[in-house]
């Protein structure tokens, strides 16, 4: 069993595959596999990835058609064997370091279930637009997972990232019952809140990865439900944590989600151009 498993659930990813690729094999961490699912892409995908199938640690699988995100992202995720997973979208791209500083974290915390770090936001041509996002209002120690999720639901925003930025305990995320899109838009956020419920959270305050944003992601497609999945969110972890998180903190969230959709609209129009690959 490798300590920590990469799994990348690939869909319609020519233009970014290989760089994101190529940011996990170049990693200097010597225990983990890079496990990677096709959903029935009909670009030039999948043979871009049969690039690497000659590498021992890659292992190459498919997902039939259907069943969104949630299908490809519990195939790749089931499939993986190490102790520690990190799911890393099919265009996004893990900067060097960041698999042996999450590892090594949870070797040094063995109650911590989930950690995270900041990330930068990069356009399709890889133009950093925004530096160090993440972890806000977050403080850095260890700390009950619920009182994270709290901090997430005051914020009305991911303050744990995208799955990049991310490393779970794999047993935990089953034991939770794994990915669940009952919030398509917070597919991410909602598994790691399952996950932080069943133990401690510890962030890594170090940028080591890049979420790209481009015209071809599922999430651009659902702008207009974004404040409302978050408001259902928000009820979710006060039903599932009522002594923690509080009414008073839904309600505040509630108005801060409706503030970050706008501002996500904003930098969709204002960087509209760099979201088209080249």
């Amino acid at each position: 069993m490798p300590k920590l498993s990469v799994v990348i659930p690939a869909f319609q990813n020519a233009a970014y595959i290989e760089a994101t690729m190529r940011s996990v094999l170049s990693q200097d961490h010597d225990d983990f596999e890079l496990v990677v699912a096709d959903h029935s892409s009909t670009d030039a995908t999948p043979q871009l990835l049969e690039k690497y199938a000659a590498d021992p640690r890659v292992r190459l699988l498919t997902t039939p058609t259907g069943g969104g995100a949630e299908a490809n992202w519990r195939r790749v995720s089931e499939a993986a064997t190490g102790e520690y997973l990190k799911l890393l979208p099919g265009d996004d791209v893990l900067y060097p370091g960041a698999l042996r500083a999450h590892s090594e974290a949870l070797d040094a915390h063995p109650g911590v279930v989930l950690v995270s770090s900041p990330r930068d936001i990069v356009d399709a041509r890889g133009r950093v637009t925004i530096r160090d996002r993440g972890l806000q209002g977050v403080a850095r120690r260890v700390q009950p997972g619920v009182e994270a999720v709290r901090t997430t639901v005051r914020k009305g925003t991911n303050v744990f990232g995208e799955p990049g930025c991310v490393t779970m305990r794999r047993a935990v995320l089953e034991e939770a019952g794994g990915w669940d899109a009952r919030f398509p838009y917070l597919i991410d956020q909602t598994g790691y809140t399952k996950v932080l419920l069943r133990g401690d959270y510890l962030p890594v305050d170090r940028t080591l990865a890049a979420f790209r944003v481009n015209d071809t992601q599922w999430s651009v497609a659902l702008m207009d439900d974004q404040a409302a999945q978050a408001r259902a969110y928000h009820r979710w972890c006060h039903e599932e944590a009522p002594e923690t998180i509080t009414e008073a903190d839904v309600r505040l969230g509630d108005r801060r989600a409706s503030v970050m959709a706008l501002a996500r609209r904003a930098y969709y129009a204002l960087n509209s151009r760099g979201m088209k690959a080249e």
